[in-house]
């Protein structure tokens, strides 16, 4: 009697276990499949943290993928400091080594990238994030933060860079903190959530 009520016992919580691993491994397929589905992905550098909320914006308006991308070694600590070094970088055409953490592009048709406006361009680390992946067959929109300079000065470098990768690339945005405007920008791109 003992031996048949530890079986039935036995049966009954490999029953449970076997529906548990069912109902979660359902949910984890469906996450899966749901990341696979979306085709926009977000890949910024910031220093101060101005960009990193642009594309914390841009994530919560779109839906997209986000990554941030990051010098292989950091830049010191520092206005001054890092500044010196991205315009050493700028000055003698360095394209500083940056960590390989994006994720695989072929799974992405559009990449908005943003980044600070130093210099009137892009930071150096844009030009080694082209010189480490490749865009070929994508849309690029740019994206920037800035006090004053306007996305038109970063565009003839991210065209370039764009088209010797083989990829297309949009005009670009500067982001102000203005929500409105960026989502107007983004719906004009058939990018805005509700829109896909």
């Amino acid at each position: 009697m003992m031996r048949m009520q530890n079986r039935w016992i036995i049966s009954i919580l490999t029953t449970v276990v076997t529906v548990l691993a069912m109902i979660i491994g359902f949910g984890q397929t469906r996450q899966v499949q749901a990341a696979s589905n979306n085709r926009t992905l977000i890949i910024y550098f910031s220093m101060s943290g101005t960009t990193k909320e642009a594309a914390e914006q841009i994530q919560r308006d779109t839906g997209a993928d986000i990554v941030r991308l990051q010098r292989a070694k950091a830049y010191p600590k520092g206005y001054d400091n890092y500044a010196r070094v991205a315009d050493r970088e700028r000055r003698r055409n360095i394209h500083p080594a940056i960590k390989r953490n994006i994720p695989n592009l072929n799974r992405y048709d559009t990449v908005l990238i943003g980044f600070p406006t130093w210099w009137q361009q892009p930071p150096m680390v844009i030009h080694s994030l082209f010189d480490t992946y490749d865009f070929r067959g994508k849309t690029i929109i740019p994206f920037t933060t800035s006090m004053s300079t306007p996305m038109k000065d970063s565009m003839p470098t991210m065209r370039r860079l764009a088209k010797a990768d083989g990829a297309t690339i949009k005009s670009g945005f500067r982001y102000d903190n203005n929500n409105a405007q960026l989502r107007r920008f983004l719906q004009r791109n058939g990018l805005l959530q509700n829109n896909n």
